[in-house]
């Protein structure tokens, strides 16, 4: 390691840029290089850091794009069920991460001062990884190693309160916990509605939407033929005939687990909304940032708030709605309009 100097790592960062390797790939690479020296220097195996001085191609910033209040008002309304409205709500008022977001507890709900303290955040690991083959540890704490206290609006705050009174959610509790599937309803199709026929299959034969037929010789998947088959297995499973297999149950300790609800809530969702795949769950803290900026907030306080480590990381949420400019517009048009009314006054003088 000690051979290795600075001349060198500079050769190796301009041959991939020759080979076409991209410059965000190349620091990425250049970082963990540079993370491996920093321990060997303060372990005294070097005297020399390898990675100091050298130039590094820049990497273009994509502008940020985040979710307009229209935009999640129709997102919300496609949301299903009470507890993950709730997770939505919460997360963009606040800004929490995802971890700390499925961590929160409602010990961690000042209720008199409706101060919300972000203080853990579940992580979710393979079971082989986890001391007794769970998928979720609680750490503390997340990212930063700081406590966040927040400040939520007082209707969250009441309607968090009810929701635990409701569900008899206690201190220790998840606030948001999974939910257990195993007497979910039995779907139900339009009573008296002629759904039609579907089109012809690979010999021809057309069968009525909202069928079994239509779902499995026809390979329809509408709506309506896929909630005809989902009810006749349900209904099969009810019956206890054909032993029908069981539900197929998440391992979770309570935990919501992120791909579960992408896969479940956010995108039937966001397909509803038509909203565009690139709006992720992660947007909702996007938007709190972007949301209070364009509303006049502090940026200081802003980055207390999301808990940036960094006021050049908060600074990205400036000017990301669509309408941002139109206070810098409005300003343009006021002075043009006072040159245009100078220029009337002296013509008419």
């Amino acid at each position: 390691m000690n051979e290795i100097r600075p001349g060198h790592v500079q050769e190796w960062v301009r041959a991939r840029q020759q080979d076409g390797l991209a410059a965000s790939t190349i620091q990425r690479i250049v970082t963990v290089l540079g993370a491996i020296f920093s321990t060997a220097l303060l372990n005294q195996i070097i005297f020399i850091h390898p990675c100091e001085g050298v130039v590094l191609p820049k990497v273009g910033r994509k502008p940020l794009k985040t979710i307009t209040p229209e935009q999640f008002g129709e997102f919300y309304s496609h949301i299903d069920g009470e507890v993950f409205q709730l997770l939505v709500e919460v997360a963009i008022e606040p800004g929490l991460r995802w971890g700390e977001l499925s961590e929160l507890r409602m010990k961690d709900l000042e209720r008199p001062s409706g101060i919300l303290t972000a203080s853990r955040a579940a992580v979710e690991i393979a079971p082989r990884l986890h001391s007794t083959g769970g998928r979720f540890l609680a750490k503390d704490y997340p990212k930063d190693g700081k406590f966040r206290r927040l400040k939520p609006r007082r209707p969250l705050v009441t309607r968090i309160a009810a929701f635990a009174l409701a569900n008899g959610i206690r201190d220790e509790d998840l606030l948001f916990q999974f939910p257990d599937h195993d007497d979910a309803p039995i779907p139900e199709l339009p009573d008296g509605v002629d759904l039609g026929m579907t089109p012809p299959n690979d010999k021809g034969r057309r069968y009525r939407h909202g069928t079994t037929a239509a779902y499995t010789n026809g390979k329809c998947r509408c709506e309506y033929c896929r909630t005809a088959f989902a009810r006749y297995r349900a209904l099969r499973r009810a019956e206890g005939k054909d032993q029908p297999r069981r539900r197929r149950q998440v391992n979770t300790d309570g935990h919501i687990p992120a791909q579960c609800f992408r896969t479940n809530i956010w995108h039937p969702a966001r397909e509803e909304a038509d909203l565009p795949k690139d709006i992720t769950p992660y947007k909702l803290r996007h938007a709190h940032a972007s949301w209070l900026l364009a509303g006049g907030a502090d940026l200081m306080v802003v980055k207390e708030r999301l808990g940036h480590a960094s006021i050049t990381t908060t600074e990205r949420y400036l000017h990301t709605l669509p309408d941002a400019d139109d206070t810098a517009l409005d300003a343009l048009a006021n002075i043009r309009g006072r040159a245009r009314r100078y220029t009337d006054q002296r013509s008419i003088s």
